[in-house]
């Protein structure tokens, strides 16, 4: 019994064969869909037109969480959760939030006009707070005033506690049992 290499007799019919023109037909197409699909998702309606940025004009209020246990700061306009108060900072100030408040990150162009009528704004509400040398040493001595009471009080206070430690230690003695015991106490005058 001779065996032979050759392949004559096996069918290998099952293997596919590629059609090149077909497979190019359907890449195209595919692209011809996504291309439109872009188009359609991009085109959706008329472009948005939003506010150029504008200035804050509202104080943010970080300070009155400070020391307490929360779960972060909230935006109720994104409605998100920040984890601390600079990130909630980035995040107020960041395109996102400006966005959601319609507002685009482009700022308009001040004039020579405008930024004259800003500077003369903060020179009047500066005016009226500003303090001289005086003011400064009248805060300084209210200062220490305040300082020097409030030591007072403290010694106050570890006075009493002396006074309550010192009556808990000394123990109550009746004077009928004493005498009977025949002491009327360790010749202490002291009270």
């Amino acid at each position: 019994m001779a065996t032979s290499n050759n392949a004559f007799g096996v069918d290998n019919t099952f293997r596919k064969k590629f059609d090149r023109e077909e497979y190019l037909e359907r890449a195209r197409e595919r692209e011809k869909r996504e291309t439109d699909e872009r188009g359609k998702s991009k085109a959706k309606g008329p472009p948005v037109q939003r506010k150029p940025l504008k200035h804050r004009d509202y104080e943010v209020d970080l300070e009155s969480r400070l020391g307490k246990t929360q779960a972060g700061y909230y935006c109720s306009v994104c409605e998100c959760v920040v984890k601390d108060s600079a990130n909630y900072l980035d995040h107020i100030n960041g395109k996102k939030h400006q966005r959601a408040l319609g507002m685009s990150m482009r700022v308009e162009r001040a004039s020579l006009q405008q930024v004259q009528e800003r500077f003369e704004q903060l020179k009047k509400r500066k005016a009226p707070g500003s303090f001289s040398e005086q003011d400064l040493d009248e805060r300084i001595i209210k200062q220490q005033e305040e300082e020097e009471e409030r030591r007072r009080q403290r010694r106050e206070r570890k006075k009493e506690k002396k006074k309550e430690k010192a009556a808990e230690e000394e123990p109550e003695i009746d004077p009928d049992v004493a005498a009977m015991m025949g002491f009327g106490g360790f010749g202490s005058s002291k009270k």
